[in-house]
C-alpha cells in the first residue's frame, strides 16, 4: 500500500512516498542527514514520524526541489504528515496538535521598482 503526500514550505516542494517497511528514509537518493547537512534539520524533517511513533513502520522515499535546506526540511515534514494521514486518518489529531499539517506560507517578498529591495528605499538626499 503506497501513500503519497506533497509538502511545501517557502519555495521548496517535497514529494513523499510512504510504504510499509523497516524504517529506511531516503531524500533525493541520499541519507537524510547527508542530504540536509545538520542533525537539527533532519530531526525537524522526520518530526511527524517521531510524534506518531511510526519511525520503524515505513520506508520513505522523498524527492525535494527548490528553496534552501531549512525550507526543504519543513517541506519534507509537511509531506510526511500528509502522507501519514492518507495512511491512517486517526493520526490527524496528533499531527494537527503538533502543528505539522499547517502549510507555512511565508515567502520572500518580491522586489518593487524604484526600491533597492522589497522595502528598502534609496537614501534620501536634499539636493
Amino acid at each position: 500500500m503506497l501513500n503519497r503526500g506533497t509538502g511545501r514550505r517557502k519555495n521548496a516542494i517535497a514529494r513523499v512516498r510512504l510504504q510499509p517497511g523497516e524504517g529506511r528514509v531516503t531524500v533525493n537518493e541520499k541519507d537524510p542527514l547527508a542530504y540536509l547537512g545538520r542533525r537539527v534539520l533532519e530531526m525537524a524533517a522526520l518530526a511527524p514520524l517521531r510524534v506518531t511513533g511510526t519511525q520503524r513502520k515505513f520506508d520513505i522515499s522523498i524527492k525535494v526541489i527548490g528553496g534552501g535546506t531549512s525550507g526543504q526540511a519543513g517541506a519534507i515534514a509537511h509531506g510526511i504528515a500528509r502522507a501519514l494521514i492518507r495512511y491512517d486518518a486517526d493520526l490527524r489529531a496528533v499531527l494537527k496538535k503538533a502543528g505539522l499539517l499547517t502549510r507555512d506560507a511565508r515567502m520572500k517578498e518580491r522586489k518593487k521598482y524604484g526600491l533597492k529591495r522589497a522595502r528598502k528605499a534609496p537614501q534620501y538626499t536634499k539636493r
